[in-house]
């Protein structure tokens, strides 16, 4: 009995040890790529090597993108006579391992899709009832991120279930970045904290700027949509725990502009930056887009702090995010088609968070205002402040203290 005692505590000293090690992860928002906005099931291990090489050739893992991962539909249909996961044998005939020791290779991080239901939203095996076996399976395998999704849960509890699956990874031994992927239905913000890394706050996003789209009991959401629904959970996010707004939609079919606006509005947010379009083949404006490191900069912020609306009209919106050292991004959206004159007094409406009780202080002569995708100096807030943007776009600036 008393080795039984002594096995039990040094469990539970073992898993409490790897969960220590599990707060480490994600202390900025994660960066990578996802298969599912543009290849849903029709994925395949050349995929994953060619975006592998992608990442690498086209300086997106120089830029901070490190995730590559793999969405619904990577394993066959049934489980094996042990009751084991098995990748899909025409689309991985290498299996899962080699795939993630190929990632591996190029210095980047590999992560994959479960559901804590009997079966996944695409209709394979999910991981109810087989969460220890799962994770097992997924740390010998090597992975570094498990996205879990929340179809075919019925009479499934939502924390209790992720509870199992973070417990059970944990018991694992191998740091994997958990994303619950409940959609917001049962307001994750309030419980995640200490279960995952990040967590879903709606279903699906969809390719637009302005529009939602029906699927019966479900709708998917464009860009702004997805923002008003969940513009208020900023208090629940920081370094660990982050609001997920999907993974985005830049190169996939709106404007440059757009996607612009997108960008901006993901980093601001401390949204993960999971890109979800095919990287082989997307435009040199995408490229720019998504590997603008003063926009990334926005987004890994150490403090972590989501962006608030400090000022909102039909044509204009003004997006604040506090940073270190004292400084501020601030996002000038033109939320008409047709371009906007801009003319700002700085001063007129002062910047003052009421989460954080930052501001943007009298005390400093003035701040230096620096445009983050045009990457220069534009002059200083002691003046007003006049500029162009087009329609749905998006000036984004950093300021900086003078002292």
């Amino acid at each position: 009995m008393r080795k039984l005692f002594l096995l039990l505590i040094m469990i539970v000293f073992s898993i409490c040890v790897n969960a220590q090690k599990a707060e480490n992860l994600a202390l900025t928002p994660p960066m990578g790529w996802n298969s599912w906005n543009t290849f849903g099931t029709d994925i395949n291990e050349q995929l994953v090597m060619q975006t592998a090489d992608a990442f690498v050739e086209l300086g997106l893992k120089e830029a901070g993108y490190e995730y590559i991962v793999l969405d619904d539909g990577w394993m066959a249909k049934e489980r094996d006579e042990n009751n084991n996961l098995v990748p899909d044998p025409k689309k991985f005939p290498g299996g899962i391992k080699s795939i993630v020791d190929y990632v591996h290779s190029k210095g980047l991080k590999f992560g994959l899709y479960e559901c804590a239901g009997n079966q996944t939203c695409a209709g394979y095996p999910g991981s109810r009832g087989f969460e220890y076996q799962d994770a097992k399976l997924f740390a010998e395998w090597g992975i570094d991120f498990l996205k879990y999704d929340w179809c075919n849960t019925e009479n499934l509890n939502a924390k209790g279930a992720y509870e199992t699956m973070r417990d059970a990874l944990h018991a694992s031994k191998q740091p994997i970045v958990f994303s619950i992927c409940e959609w917001g239905d049962n307001e994750p913000w309030k419980w995640a904290k200490d279960i995952g890394h990040l967590w879903r706050v709606t279903g699906d996003i969809t390719n637009c700027w302005d529009c939602e789209v029906g699927h019966g009991n479900w709708s998917s959401r464009g860009i702004w949509p997805i923002i008003n629904l969940r513009k208020d959970l900023r208090k629940f996010a920081g370094p660990g725990h982050w609001n997920d707004l999907d993974m985005m939609e830049v190169g996939n079919g709106m404007t440059d502009s757009e996607d612009r606006v997108h960008f901006a509005m993901w980093s601001l947010l401390t949204s993960p930056l999971i890109l979800g379009n095919d990287l082989r083949s997307m435009s040199n404006e995408t490229l720019k887009t998504i590997e603008n490191k003063n926009v990334i900069a926005v987004n890994q912020d150490v403090l972590g702090i989501q962006a608030y609306c400090h000022l909102k009209s039909l044509e204009l919106e003004i997006w604040v995010k506090p940073l270190a050292n004292g400084e501020w991004a601030v996002a000038f959206i033109n939320m008409s088609n047709d371009e906007l004159l801009l003319s700002y007094d700085w001063w007129k409406h002062p910047i003052n968070d009421q989460l954080t009780h930052k501001q943007l202080e009298k005390k400093y002569k003035s701040y230096s205002m620096y445009d983050l995708y045009a990457s220069k100096n534009i002059g200083l807030t002691n003046k007003n402040f006049e500029s162009k943007i087009k329609g749905h776009d998006v000036l984004l600036l950093k300021l900086s203290p003078q002292k």
